[in-house]
């Protein structure tokens, strides 16, 4: 069956880096748009990230953009996010997602699979 397995997220302090790992399994992603979300207590799931089929159109919510770079790796089935200037706020817990369709869009509702997400702490 198609799995999403995320990984790398852990505590850092505010300032920090993290890089998140998803590997996809039971089929090729290659055509498929991917995305990152994340989940704080007590709140809604939100888009963070978002890389199109052939990894050259991007898109990101405002309060990670300059920080956060999502790109792809076909020939691994992957997709990162490396996260940078990490604040206390970017805690929560990070989902990986991906759409049946190649384009981007930050709906969560248009994603059709999904991993089991990693946590992610920034203490300050």
């Amino acid at each position: 069956q198609v799995q999403l397995v995320e990984s790398g997220g852990e505590l850092v302090q505010a300032g920090g880096a993290l890089r998140l790992s998803c590997a996809a399994s039971g089929r090729t992603f290659s055509s498929n748009a991917m995305g990152w979300f994340r989940q704080a207590p007590g709140k809604e799931r939100e888009f963070v990230a978002g890389i199109n089929w052939s990894g050259a159109s991007t898109d990101y919510v405002d309060s990670v953009k300059g920080r956060f770079t999502i790109s792809r790796d076909k020939a691994k089935n992957s997709v990162y996010l490396q996260m940078n200037s990490l604040k206390p706020e970017d805690t929560a817990v990070y989902y990986c997602a991906a759409r049946r369709f190649g384009g981007v869009t930050t709906s969560r509702l248009n994603y059709a699979y999904w991993g089991q997400g990693t946590q992610v702490t920034v203490s300050s």
